[in-house]
């Protein structure tokens, strides 16, 4: 009978640190997604496009709503994410 191990890993909790710049990425990224979801309602042609589109910018709303509450509730304010936003644009480019 061959017996079986399973590795067993550390769980490292996170730094406030590390927390609030995934913080700032989430929100970066419903941002742009909700971005992008406005301007496939701008070209939707279908009823069933336009249902779908409004129901991503609704969700993706909400969802920006819910990370800038957070960030608030952190001391993170949009100036700051609008400035760690263009450096990440400026990596990349």
């Amino acid at each position: 009978m061959q017996e079986e191990f399973i590795k067993e890993t550390l769980i490292v909790e996170k730094s406030e640190l590390e927390k609030e710049e995934e913080l700032i990425r989430n929100i970066i990224r419903a941002k742009k997604d909700l971005e992008t979801a406005r301007r496939n309602f701008e070209y939707a042609k279908s009823k069933d496009l336009v249902d779908y589109y409004i129901y991503q910018i609704k969700a993706n709303q909400s969802k920006m709503d819910y990370l800038i509450k957070l960030a608030k509730a952190k001391g993170i304010f949009v100036n700051i994410i609008n400035e760690v936003e263009i450096r990440l644009e400026n990596r990349a480019g």
